[in-house]
This record gives structure tokens, sequence and C-alpha cells, in this order.
């Protein structure tokens, strides 16, 4: 008898065991990614997904906006539900997600969430610098009045329909993550300190000539290459990638199955020691003090390994509804795969898009700023900078894309250009008349074609605008046309030698180039510089033309 007992009891412990489990089980798996939370920005006038994890078999509804929906959640713990198209709204609603499962209900409550327009905001430092950063005093004192505009704009921000979900750092090189890290603010004093300033000025443009809530996703991370930003099965669309991917991924899971943590703490402890005698030796001599080194970092936090970045803090991101991209990277490909560099952001956006399975993903590009001491006689293909700025310019092959010339506003010392304002805008543009139809001049005059004439060649151009100008911009004033001849074009006979080249503008989109010494002019560069100091030809409208080559190859 006693024993019948003890097994019922037993049995009955089980039981209850196995429900508490399962009711825990049940409690934790209710979860959504990171990005829903309060304060955020719903993208509208296309289908919104909205997913997450909870019980196998649960039903889930989603609440919001006049729209009740429900699914099942399948064996694997994954639903998602997509609401449909919403009208943008400036009012705070909740959105209420509900799972039931055994007579058991879980409940997640998003309080302030807008309708508007959402825009994933990616790539490495000029990226991702906040005002926090940028208000510091210029490294040339001739930007300072740039600093002043930052500071004022931070002080006076108060615009609470304009908000951020800055992404936190992450990596994960084999696979890819789902719920990710991040918070939502709003720009408004203080918190706007955080916003990403090309992205700020992007969304504000987009704010004042819209007129809805706008939100900016800011996904990026200093010194990164584009390849960790690829996404894995972007690699496979081509032989080379592939290739390349196979070798870092092989390279780096040797690296780990190496790292010894112990022995890199060691070696990184000797490090300090002889840092800190150098300090000592330098306070003595009066010289300047040797920077602390970096702690040596496990193979796993390497933020260049292919992928590590997509899988770890794009992936989280998707499906979230979005209109499009905008895309500030390039300087760390200058010494590294640069005249490859075009390949990989086509296989980049393309990645992406298929990603997020939109109908439109709209994806916009900054050309790279003019950075470094200005070169005084041609350069050709050995300069890394230039070579990336051409092949950013080759996105423009792929649809709905857009190139933001920067070789007007950068700064020589400084690789992170404080005017951040006309990086904005001038993305803004490109959304404003593709994403949205405005009927505006949004990109300077492009390269379209060349012919040759004797022993001129003349270049025709794309946007040229009302016209093409020899404009002069300077600081944060808009271009001016001066009387000026124009500079900074380039050009080479058969025997391939650089030459500074004659230019003039002879009609509404084409400009006349040659050299008096060259009789039959083979190719001619404009701007093709990391610093092409002086390069003035504009359209009227005030925005410069990018650089250009007339051979391709």
């Amino acid at each position: 008898m006693r024993k019948h007992l003890s097994k019922l009891k037993l049995s009955r412990l089980i039981i209850v065991l196995t429900l508490l489990l399962t009711n825990n089980s049940f409690a934790q798996d209710f979860s959504m990614p990171s990005i829903f939370a309060d304060q955020m920005v719903l993208q509208r006038q296309q289908k919104v997904p909205v997913w997450g994890t909870a019980q196998a078999n649960a039903i889930v509804n989603v609440l919001f906006a006049g729209q009740s929906k429900s699914v099942k959640v399948n064996l694997d713990g994954n639903w998602r539900i997509d609401l449909d198209a919403l009208r943008a709204s400036a009012e705070p609603q909740m959105m209420t997600i509900t799972s039931k499962w055994d007579n058991k209900m879980k409940e997640i409550k998003i309080k302030d969430v807008l309708v508007g327009e959402v825009w994933l905001c990616s790539g490495q430092s000029n990226m991702y610098r906040p005002f926090r950063m940028l208000m510091g005093e210029a490294t040339d004192p001739a930007y300072e009045p740039a600093v002043a505009y930052l500071r004022n704009e931070a002080a006076t921000a108060n615009d609470p329909l304009f908000r951020q979900f800055k992404v936190g750092n992450s990596f994960s090189v084999l696979e890819e993550q789902t719920n990710g890290r991040g918070e939502w603010s709003k720009a408004i004093p203080v918190e706007v300190n955080e916003f990403s300033g090309t992205a700020y000025f992007f969304g504000k443009e987009l704010r004042q000539k819209l007129n809805v809530p706008v939100a900016i996703i800011s996904c990026n991370l200093g010194a990164t290459r584009i390849e960790p930003w690829m996404p894995i099965n972007a690699y496979e669309k081509n032989s080379s990638l592939k290739a390349y991917y196979d070798g870092e991924i092989a390279a780096y899971k040797e690296n780990l199955s190496n790292w010894d943590e112990q022995k890199a703490n060691t070696a990184y402890k000797q490090l300090l020691v002889e840092w800190e005698e150098k300090v000592k030796s330098a306070e003595t001599k009066g010289e300047k003090a040797p920077d602390k080194p970096r702690k040596i970092e496990s193979p796993a936090r390497d933020k260049q390994v292919p992928g590590t970045l997509y899988n770890a803090m794009v992936h989280p991101l998707v499906p979230f509804a979005v209109k499009g991209a905008i895309w500030y990277q390039g300087e760390s490909n200058t010494d590294n795969s640069a005249n490859d560099y075009g390949l990989r952001l086509a296989a980049l956006v393309e990645g992406w898009r298929a990603a997020w399975g939109q109908k439109q993903f709209f994806f916009f590009c900054s050309q790279l700023a003019n950075y470094r001491s200005p070169n005084k006689e041609p350069v050709g293909d050995e300069d890394g900078w230039a070579t990336i700025s051409y092949q950013q310019s080759q996105i423009l092959k792929l649809n709905n894309t857009g190139l933001a010339v920067l070789n007007d506003i950068g700064e020589a010392s400084d690789i992170h250009p404080k005017n951040k304002m006309e990086v904005g805008k001038r993305l803004s543009l490109w959304a404003l008349h593709q994403a949205y139809g405005q009927n505006i001049v949004y990109s300077g005059p492009l390269y379209k074609n060349a012919e040759v004439k004797g022993s001129k060649m003349v270049i025709h151009f794309d946007n040229a605008g009302s016209g093409l100008m020899v404009g002069k911009k300077q600081l944060l004033n808009p271009t001016v046309e001066v009387n000026e001849p124009l500079k900074r074009f380039q050009i080479c006979g058969a025997d391939q030698q650089w030459k500074w080249a004659e230019a003039r503008i002879i009609d509404k989109n084409k400009v006349e180039v040659w050299h008096p010494r060259i009789s039959q002019p083979i190719e001619v560069r404009y701007a093709w510089s990391s610093n092409p100091e002086g390069a003035n030809l504009y359209n009227k409208e005030g925005l410069p033309a990018s650089l250009f080559k007339t051979n391709n190859n």
C-alpha cells in the first residue's frame, strides 16, 4: 500500500513539475525582436510585418489601428502577422499582442506607436557619428562654423515625431540572430545627442517636406569594411565572392581554434607594462605620450569577418517594414579590395532586398567626401579613395538607387567631416524624388558618355538640371556661380601619361576637354583624387558633379 502511495505521489509530482515547466516555457518563449518597443514608428502605405516567438501551436493575435489579426505559431515556435497598409499617424497608439495556449494567455503592450516613414541608416563611422561626437572642436579651425551649427541644432531640437532606433553593437559570424539589441529615442534635447548626424539631417529633411512621423534605424559601426555587412547568401551569387568568403571563414575558424584567452591576457598585460614605461619616458623628455594599446580581442569579436555584422545587427531587423536604406561606408575599403567594391556593394544591396522581400527597397549611397592633402599632379588607379568613389557611382546601374556626391564638403585633415548637414540633405533629395515622387533636381551632373572630336573630347552629362555651371561652395553657404575656368579635369593620349586639361562648358549638358600637346585623346577623368580641391563643375541648382572616367575598363 505504501509502495502504491509513493508511486502515486511521484506521478502527481511529475505532472505538477511538467505543468510548471511548460507554463514557464510558455512565459519565456513569448517574445519579439528588440525593435518592437515603446516609441516605435511603423512604415506607412505598405504591409507591416509583426513577428516573434511563442509556444508552438499557440494562437497569437495582433491588435493595432483598428486591425485585429491572428495566426497559429508553427512547430519551431515562430509566428508572423502582416498588418495591412497603414495611414500615417502622429497620434500615439497602442499595439497589443497576445498569445493563447492551453487556456493561458500572455500579453505584450507596446505604447506610443506612430506611423510614418522608416529608413535604415547603415555603414561605418561617418554614418555612426552622433551629435555627441560631432560637437567637439574641429580639427581645422576653419570648420568651426559647422560645429557651431551642430551645437545649436542639438540644443534646439524638439521634435518628438522624429525618432531613432539605435542598434546595439554585436557580432555573429556563423549564425543569423533574431532578437538583437537596441532602443528607441526622440529628437528632443539630450536624447538627440545620440542621433546619427548623417541620418538626423536626412530624416529632418523628410520631416519638413513630408509632414509625417519619421524614424531612422541607426545600424552602423566605425572602422568596418563592407564585407561584414553583407548577408552570407550574397557571397553565393558570384564565384570570386564565394572564394573570398570561404577563405575568410576558414581563417576565422582556425584563429578561433587557436585562441587562448589566458595567453592573450598575459600578452596584453605585457603590452601595458611596456606602454607605461614609454609614457614615463615621454613625460621625462616632454614628448607626447603614446596611445594606450587596445586589448587583444577574441576572433569571435572580429568586426571585419564576412557576414558577422549582418548576422548580428541587420538580420534581427528583417523584415521590419522600411522605405529603404541610406549607406555611408567605404573608407575602410580604400586599401582592401577597392577594385571589387562595386561588386560587393551591388551584392549587399541585392542581398538586403532579398532578405526584406518588399516590393520596393530604395538604396541611396554617400560617395566618399574629399580627404587628405590635394594632389598637385594627376593620379591614376593607384588612388584607392578615388577608386572606391568611382566604384560607389556604379551602384546607379541598379534600380531605385542614388548617389550623394560629397567631394566638396570634406576636410583635408579629418576623415570625419563636420558638415553632415549637406550629406543628409543630398541623400534626402534622392529620396524625395525617387521614393516620394517629387519633381525636383535631386542630383549633380553624372557622366553619360563621351565623343572624340578632333583633338578634343566632348563629355555629355545626365542630371544637368537647369544647366551646367562653374560653381564655388564655401562651408555651409549655398553654391554660387563664379566666372572661373573649370578645374580638375585630366586627360591622356595613347602613352597613358596624365596631364591637367583645359575644359569649358559648351552647352547645357556638355563640357569640352583638351590639352594642347595631346592630339588624339584616349581618356578623360574628372575629380579623380582623394581630395580634388578646386573641382568646380556643378549644375545651376548647386549640386556637384561626381568624379568619372570615360574609359570604364
